[in-house]
């Protein structure tokens, strides 16, 4: 603690407030609440005061704070959150998804609403409809919508456009619109539309799905069997929503229900969401915490900056698995975002609990899953370099692993690609590819030896290991290169692909790994890497000379004129599509000479002339 906290912890209001920690660069490192401002702020700097190692960490880098005061700890909660959100700090239990969820917006104020899909709700009095856990199921929905319902869906400014007569557009014609614009179409027979809409919308399809069977039937008569099956798929598309969305709630019931869960270093928060009766998806939310945060902290921190992001309202209930503190001062602060009373419970038994006790099942199975996961990938990458460097014999963990491999076809336009593995995983930045100016003549230890002195003479980051396509002979090729740049020390080791054997520089015999094997298979992909990047680097080479070769021998066409025609038109067809003219304006290139290329790909319009000329 230096002289200035010890100053301004004495003069520390007993009142509520927020506060700001600040680290020696004026950063903000935490974000707190406090009832008391005094006795809150002055207890981390108390030596007798036992903290978490978290705190202790948090307090080693503080070097001053700010406090702001407030009037109740409902005010303290909201500016808390807001800060949060703004500084987004170190030590802070923090939402890291940004999730926002779609809502249909209909505005039945005005005379001709619209059907819009929104990701913010705002307070306009416009009726929302959601939030829809799936875009896709929304955007079902509302093409279903545009198909059977008459309702705009343009943008016109319909005053303006039933002032001016306008008259109906496509939509009209096709059935798609109703067409309000032309100003023949009354408000109280429109809104009959919306009204049919909002309750399509919130699960009664009954009347769509009749007609759309009647239609299906029909086009199946006639034999229409393309638009019978569009109609089916529809028909699905509805019925399928509608199972999804079985009601277990009374038709009113609306809650959100979150539950909180650890493991480890791990944290998230999983979500239910009822609507209508109906549980109509679920998400989850990782939270930034360490394993030592109380999941009733993680909770709270969770409510408040996920109910104070824009476009997301409460519902009337939040159901939680665990009671969290502040639980009336968040629940104030709900009420206040919702503009009612949001209720804020934890149910002890019931259907609401078992709510509760769903999501924490949940979000349990999905951190174990999560962890399974990370230690396969784990495994599979940095455990795979860990084995790998035992089998070895390495000082250090290979985290920088070099692979070169080369390509050619009959020995031409011969390349080398280096591809490099950080941590068991392509480093794509740092890969590179070089085209071999040696005769190597499909030699692939004339490209190699090549190659590699070129990677070496530009300098570091050396690698931990460098590893050959190929067998003893490349080895050596390799082992000669790095002696003569100086890295005798640099670990080196080639890969045999026909039975995919390891040769190292001190032992005669190969080594030989079961096809199982974490280390074979990470050495294969990176061997496999490097074989894909210098393939597809021989492949666009290949094909550029080919096409280059394309104007061997026309007069006054060297290669600087070759390049220019392809960079200017890029393929063969673009070149000898083009006119005296178009080609005379590429870079570098005469009349005379764009005269020769035009008739190379014209002779018969030279032929013509000729003979032209010989009847004139």
């Amino acid at each position: 603690m230096n002289q200035v906290i010890a100053d301004k912890l004495k003069l520390l209001p007993d009142t509520p407030g927020v506060y700001k920690m600040l680290d020696e660069g004026g950063t903000v490192i935490y974000v707190g609440k406090a009832i008391s401002l005094k006795n809150r702020v002055s207890q981390y700097f108390q030596a007798g005061k036992d903290h978490t190692p978290k705190v202790r960490a948090m307090v080693s880098h503080i070097a001053d704070f700010e406090t702001i005061g407030v009037t109740n700890e409902m005010e303290a909660l909201s500016l808390e959150s807001n800060l949060i959100k703004e500084f987004m700090p170190k030590y802070n239990i923090l939402l890291k998804d940004d999730k926002h969820f779609p809502y249909v917006r209909i505005d039945l104020k005005a005379d001709f609403p619209r059907v819009e899909v929104v990701r913010r709700i705002k307070r306009d009095g416009a009726t929302y409809l959601g939030p829809y856990l799936s875009a896709i199921a929304l955007r079902e929905q509302v093409a279903i919508i545009r198909a059977h319902f008459p309702i705009r869906p343009c943008r016109k400014d319909m005053a303006r456009a039933i002032a001016r007569r306008e008259r109906p557009c496509l939509m009209y014609h096709i059935g798609k619109c109703c067409a309000p614009c032309s100003g023949q179409v009354s408000r109280e027979t429109y809104h009959g539309y919306v009204k049919e809409v909002v309750s399509f919308l919130e699960g009664h399809t009954d009347k769509v799905l009749a007609e759309l069977r009647e239609q299906m039937a029909a086009a199946a008569e006639n034999l229409e069997f393309e638009r019978a099956a569009r109609l089916r798929d529809q028909i699905r598309s509805i019925e399928g929503l509608n199972e999804k969305q079985v009601a277990i709630f009374p038709k009113e019931a609306e809650a959100d229900v979150f539950a909180p869960a650890k493991l480890e270093d791990q944290a998230m928060v999983f979500a239910l969401f009822l609507r209508q009766g109906k549980i109509v998806g679920t998400e989850h939310f990782s939270m930034s915490a360490v394993s030592e945060d109380d999941p009733k902290e993680i909770l709270s921190a969770f409510l408040t900056q996920f109910y104070d992001r824009e476009g997301i309202l409460p519902p009337k209930e939040v159901l939680l698995s665990c009671p969290v503190p502040n639980e009336d001062a968040i629940g104030e602060m709900l009420s206040a975002r919702a503009g009612r009373k949001v209720k804020l419970s934890v149910p002890q038994r019931g259907d609401k609990r078992k709510l509760t006790e769903l999501a924490e099942k949940n979000g349990r199975e999905l951190l174990e899953k999560e962890k399974a996961l990370r230690e396969k990938a784990w495994d599979r990458d940095e455990g795979a370099a860990v084995q790998l460097a035992g089998l070895l014999g390495l000082d250090e963990f290979p985290t920088r692993m070099e692979c070169f491999d080369n390509s050619h076809i009959m020995g031409t336009d011969t390349v080398s690609s280096m591809v490099v593995f950080t941590d068991g995983k392509p480093d794509r930045d740092a890969y590179r590819r070089f085209r071999i100016r040696s005769e190597a003549g499909g030699d692939d230890l004339i490209a190699m030896e090549e190659v590699l002195t070129r990677r070496f003479r530009k300098g570091p980051p050396w690698p931990d290991l460098v590893i050959i396509d190929g067998g003893k002979t490349q080895l050596a090729v390799a082992e000669k290169v790095l002696n003569e740049a100086g890295l005798p020390y640099l670990n080196v080791i080639a890969l045999a692909e026909s039975q995919e054997l390891i040769y190292t520089p001190d032992n005669d015999e190969p080594i030989f790994l079961p096809r199982s094997s974490p280390v074979l298979h990470l050495l294969q992909r990176i061997r496999d890497e490097a074989h894909r990047f210098a393939i597809s680097y021989h492949r666009s080479l290949h094909q550029r000379n080919a096409l280059l070769s394309v104007l061997d021998g026309i007069e006054g066409i060297g290669d600087t004129r070759k390049r220019a025609l392809f960079d200017a038109f890029i393929t063969r067809d673009a070149i000898a599509g083009a006119s005296v003219e178009e080609l005379t304006k590429v870079k570098g290139m005469s009349r005379p000479a764009a005269e020769a290329v035009y008739r190379f790909f014209h002779p018969a319009d030279d032929t013509n002339e000729t003979e032209t000329k010989k009847e004139g």
